[in-house]
């Protein structure tokens, strides 16, 4: 089964890092939060990839074409202009990259993907967020359901500290940070190719209203994820990100 990422996206409250790069190729730890998402696929054995670029898209390109020489020892002889590879460290993967355009929505650019799908059911997510899912669980969750489409839901912490308090404004409670009631989407969906009734080849296009037509027609279902999973939108999600790299605290590092 074939996996979607949508990477095409300008970043905009990531401005200091995507000014440069496009907010997939921002790195955690030395390596574009990009890699980090592929590696959770591959940890469960799915390795053949369709990332949908837009902003900067040649800075994708260009690191999976020296991904090899990236990460491998080799000896450059300059008098000569030979090069030996020595320990190599690859991955097993296929990665197709497709340029959708640089302003195109979500919708669009998933549609331009239809033709590499093979009208098989594929997995899609966003190039920004991280987390402990159980991919095995969640494909047997959706094909189970019978749906169009499966949404990993998460309930995300929340950012800011929570006062209870009394009519006189005494606090009567303080929570750290407690997680939002509200579920909300945490990408790593799962669709089947009837989710291209529901799109078309125009770069307006936003897949999230056009998956909200397909809760309405009853065909969107929910797989509830309690564990860890974290977005990448601001620096100090960068930041916090990387420090869970550093310090070997990484949930989403499942590989490991």
């Amino acid at each position: 089964m074939k996996v979607v990422i949508l990477a095409g996206g300008f970043g905009s409250r990531l401005s200091e890092e995507t000014e440069l790069k496009p907010k997939p190729m921002v790195e955690i730890g030395g390596r574009p939060i990009l890699w980090h998402i592929m590696k959770i696929y591959s940890h469960f054995g799915f390795n053949d990839f369709i990332v949908l670029t837009g902003y900067k898209s040649h800075l994708i390109k260009e690191y999976f074409l020296d991904y090899y020489a990236r990460y491998s020892d080799l000896t450059i002889d300059m008098r000569s202009q030979s090069v030996e590879m020595h320990k190599t460290r690859t991955e097993p993967w296929t990665v197709t990259m497709l340029y959708t355009g640089a302003n195109t929505q979500t919708g669009g650019r998933l549609f331009r993907a239809k033709k590499y799908l093979e009208s098989e059911p594929f997995m899609l997510t966003y190039g920004d967020g991280v987390g402990n899912i159980d991919i095995a669980k969640l494909l047997d969750f959706h094909k189970a359901s019978k749906k169009i489409v499966t949404v990993t839901a998460v309930q995300p912490k929340g950012r800011y500290g929570v006062l209870t308090m009394d009519k006189d404004g005494l606090v009567e409670s303080f929570q750290e940070k407690p997680s939002d009631s509200a579920w909300i989407s945490g990408g790593f969906f799962v669709m089947q190719p009837q989710i291209f009734d529901y799109l078309k080849n125009d770069d307006n296009l936003v897949l999230e209203h056009e998956l909200d037509k397909v809760a309405r027609d009853g065909k969107l279902q929910s797989y509830k994820h309690r564990g860890f999973w974290q977005p990448m939108d601001t620096l100090k999600d960068k930041r916090d990100l990387t420090d869970m790299w550093m310090t070997e605290h990484a949930p989403w590092a499942m590989w490991m």
